[in-house]
């Protein structure tokens, strides 16, 4: 009877025990699972905190705490500038959709004549909006891939296969950049392409020769143009300089033939007006004038007096030279 009256005590105990164990265990579980929380954010990066899978907040680079089970933190690299290749690919990338998994399909283009060439090209990209980047479109880097083979196989489609060997990458490259920007921004990817480059773009390996020999006589019709540059540069100056000397030549001698023609009109006049005062005086003047100029030219000379009679002209039949004074 002792025993039956006792028994309700004895049974609460363990209970209690039980209850105490478990509560312990959940405390602990708890504090564990929140420690477990906190993530730390890389400096070029953020992190975007999802609370039940929808948008909640951007959280700065450093430690960030998210509650278990409830919150999520996508860490998204802003910072870092980003690449899509095409037509090739690099080992061990660390971008899952940066490489190329066909670049033999990927590089080979249709020109707008009609000949095919090997384009490879890179572009460089930055994330600028996570959250649109997250929750915009669905796997935002394959719709960029996407997007970049449409748009560039569309500028090369517009091009001849000599623009794009040759002279017209550049515009390939702005045209591209200008296109890809704007689908971006159309389809809220959430991305800026900060470049688009292409690579060495190459004809097909079974007209490679053509092409070889096709460029190389470009490059000997362009040596040939600079070389016939070069000889107009030289010559054509040279020419237009010797014209001009000569031109201040003429124009020299005309000035002087004219001033001389001046003075000696003006001498003229002097003299004739001095003739009409004085005509005898001044023609003996002129003649030994004319004399002292003419006779410092002549060589020796023997002048013999026609008025004299009966004498005998003789001459030294030695030359001038070695004649010997009579003594």
């Amino acid at each position: 009877m002792a025993q039956m009256i006792a028994s309700p005590h004895a049974e609460v105990k363990p209970v209690r025990l039980i209850l105490g164990l478990i509560a312990c265990v959940g405390i602990v579980f708890t504090l564990i699972t929140l420690l477990f929380g906190f993530t730390s954010i890389p400096a070029n990066s953020v992190g975007v905190k999802t609370r039940f899978g929808a948008y909640h907040d951007v959280v700065n680079p450093g430690l960030a705490y998210a509650i278990p089970y409830f919150d999520e933190i996508h860490i998204v690299p802003t910072q870092r500038l980003l690449k899509l290749e095409f037509g090739f690919s690099t080992p061990n990338a660390s971008n899952a959709y940066q490489g190329d998994m066909e670049p033999e399909e990927t590089e080979t283009m249709i020109t707008g004549d009609l000949n095919t060439a090997l384009v490879p090209w890179v572009v460089q990209y930055r994330i600028t909006d996570p959250k649109t980047y997250l929750f915009g479109a669905r796997e935002p880097e394959k719709t960029l891939r996407d997007l970049s083979e449409s748009v560039m196989r569309e500028v090369i489609g517009d091009r001849t296969v000599d623009e794009v060997l040759t002279i017209g990458r550049h515009d390939i490259e702005s045209s591209t950049l200008k296109r890809l920007a704007d689908l971006c921004s159309q389809y809220d990817l959430g991305l800026q392409i900060q470049q688009v480059q292409l690579a060495t773009v190459r004809p097909p390996p079974a007209v490679q020769g053509a092409f070889n020999e096709v460029n190389q006589a470009q490059q000997e019709k362009q040596t040939a143009i600079n070389q016939a540059w070069a000889v107009y540069n030289d010559a054509v100056p040279n020419a237009r300089g010797q014209a001009k000397e000569r031109e201040k030549q003429a124009e020299a001698y005309a000035f002087r033939r004219i001033n001389e023609a001046k003075g000696e009109a003006q001498k003229f006049s002097l003299l004739l007006a001095e003739y009409g005062k004085a005509p005898e005086i001044t023609r003996r003047r002129l003649y030994l004038e004319a004399m002292q100029a003419i006779f410092p030219n002549l060589q020796r000379k023997i002048i013999v007096d026609d008025s004299l009679k009966n004498i005998l002209q003789t001459l030294p039949l030695l030359p001038a030279d070695q004649t010997k004074p009579s003594q």
